[in-house]
Formats: C-alpha cells, sequence, structure tokens
C-alpha cells in the first residue's frame, strides 16, 4: 500500500467497523455509539499512519484527537470523570512528547503544558493570576467551532503556498 493510501485505508477501516458494529447493536459497546469515538478512531489511524509510514508529524494531531476522544467519552459516559481545563493542556503537551519522542520537536513547550496542566488538576488552590486562565478556556469554550475552521482555512491557505513553491 502506498504511504498516502494508508491513512485513507485506516480512516475507511476504523469508520466502517464503527457503523458495522453500530448496526449491531452490540449491548456491551453501546456507550461507545457516540461522536468521541469518532475523533478516537480519526486519531488512532493518524497514529498508525504515523508509525507505519515513518511520518512522524502527524503524531500529534492523532495524539490530540485520541485525547480529545477518551476525554469528551469520559465526561458523557463517566460520571466521576476530571471536567476541569487543566486536562486541555495535558492532552496537548502529551501529543507534544510523543511527537518529540520521534521528531526531536517540541519537548520543552510539550513539558511546560504537561506540568501546567498537572499543577492545575492537583493543585488545592490555585494562584489569583489563574483567574484569566479560566477567563481564556471559557472563550475557547464557546468559539472553538470558529477556531477550528480559521485553523482548517490556515493550514489550506499553507498547503497552496506550498504547492506553488514546487
Amino acid at each position: 500500500m502506498k504511504k498516502q493510501n494508508t491513512l485513507t485505508g485506516f480512516l475507511l477501516i476504523g469508520l466502517g467497523a464503527y457503523f458495522l458494529l453500530q448496526q449491531l447493536h452490540i449491548p456491551l459497546l453501546t456507550d461507545f455509539y457516540s461522536w468521541p469515538t469518532i475523533l478516537m478512531i480519526i486519531g488512532i489511524s493518524f497514529l498508525l499512519h504515523s508509525y507505519i509510514t515513518n511520518d512522524y508529524h502527524n503524531i500529534f494531531v492523532g495524539a490530540v484527537l485520541l485525547g480529545f476522544g477518551i476525554h469528551f467519552h469520559g465526561l458523557t459516559t463517566y460520571h466521576f470523570w476530571l471536567d476541569h481545563w487543566g486536562v486541555y493542556p495535558l492532552i496537548i503537551g502529551s501529543a507534544f512528547v510523543m511527537r518529540s519522542n520521534k521528531t526531536k520537536q517540541g519537548l520543552i513547550p510539550g513539558l511546560l503544558l504537561v506540568l501546567l496542566g498537572l499543577f492545575a488538576l492537583f493543585s488545592p488552590v490555585n494562584p489569583g493570576w489563574f483567574h484569566w486562565i479560566y477567563q481564556l478556556f471559557a472563550l475557547i469554550e464557546q468559539f472553538w467551532s470558529i477556531a477550528l475552521i480559521i485553523i482548517g482555512l490556515f493550514l489550506l491557505r499553507k498547503n497552496d503556498k506550498n504547492k506553488r513553491k514546487k
């Protein structure tokens, strides 16, 4: 299989298996018939593609999607799941660390984000200057869909510029 087709293949296999299992109505899997599961499938597809094709730059995307999928699945399924903004920098920082393991890039920002997330999660009392972080995450939570659109447009424009250079 060509390297460029592996991501598409993994996505189709994962999504096909998801919809097949949904049609079979297996009682044990009913908690997984949700949109966070699709995020996890896409994340796993990116990770498999990255490791099999040795194109390690997609590890970050895969790890973030898988982490967010697991987190959102936990929020919607388990009453004990931690709903705190510190989880998000922890997930993103972990993705940076995973990618830096193969690409040697992004270790410092990853470690800083992991430490920030852990500090926020386990600190009994947050410092007074943390109020701006709560406001920032409230703003992101309100407009995250617009942020995704802007990031997508930026990536398309960046990709278009790279094509013109060739």
